[in-house]
């Protein structure tokens, strides 16, 4: 049997992600504050009073912009404050529940990637919108023995966080994740998720996250490998409760 063995948010898209011991998770809902802000290029139109799906083109993104790989970030949920932080020393904060604060971050992002960035860096929120790759609000999940796999063909150590999931687990069968698609499966005692795609593969996969640089083609290396760029699987949840480090994962 497998267990939850991590669980990670992204509150901002692109940024670092932050562990927790447990989450709660809603039916149709992604994991609280995962992906709750993102960093638009100037030139995106994006409209917080009805928010819309976007491509991840719009936003700063680590498959154009590997530098953002070397930024440490911690969101406060209790002051709403985002503190950006590079080789362990703070080099800018702001509360982004105020005009001041998400200026002062826009403004940092502005300076540190100059001209990757079309137009001035625009911090965006939304109620209840979540700024995911994908139209829908899921839960990403990986099955670690798909990434020793991956590891064992390309005869290198990668960090499964290369992998930007909220959800790391082990069933000891690399692949199995694939067979659950279009199937419900339990989390802990109440969870229930129904297992809805694969999840496809882009450049953000490349960058080393300890170098800031991109070392390897992983897209590239699981399609000559296994014929798909595939790794982990999208789940959105059905019965709602709390996901907790240790959890068993039920297959169906």
């Amino acid at each position: 049997m497998s267990r939850i063995a991590q669980i990670y948010r992204y509150p901002v898209k692109g940024l670092s992600p932050e562990a927790l011991p447990k989450t709660e998770v809603s039916p149709g809902r992604c994991i609280p504050m995962d992906r709750a802000f993102a960093l638009a290029h100037g030139s995106t139109r994006f409209d917080a009073a009805d928010p819309k799906f976007l491509a991840k083109s719009k936003f700063l993104m680590l498959a154009r912009n590997e530098r953002l790989a070397a930024l440490r970030s911690r969101y406060h949920d209790e002051t709403q404050e985002l503190v950006i932080e590079r080789d362990g020393k703070q080099i800018a904060r702001g509360r982004l529940d105020q005009p001041v604060g998400r200026q002062m971050i826009e403004q940092f992002f502005a300076a540190y990637l100059g001209n990757e960035v079309r137009g001035s860096p625009k911090l965006l929120r939304a109620a209840g919108h979540t700024f995911s790759d994908v139209p829908r609000q899921c839960l990403s999940a990986i099955n670690i023995s798909s990434l020793r796999e991956l590891e064992r063909v390309m005869k290198v150590s990668l960090d499964p966080l290369r992998f930007r999931a909220n959800l790391y687990f082990d069933t000891g069968v690399p692949w199995q994740e694939f067979d659950w698609c279009d199937s419900e499966l339990q989390i802990g005692d109440n969870v229930v998720v129904r297992a809805i795609s694969r999840i496809v593969r882009c450049p953000a996969t490349n960058v080393n996250l300890e170098t800031a640089t991109r070392d390897v083609n992983i897209p590239l290396q699981l399609q000559q490998a296994f014929g798909h760029a595939d790794m982990g699987i999208y789940l959105e949840v059905v019965n709602g409760g709390t996901i907790r480090l240790g959890d068993a994962v039920t297959p169906p």
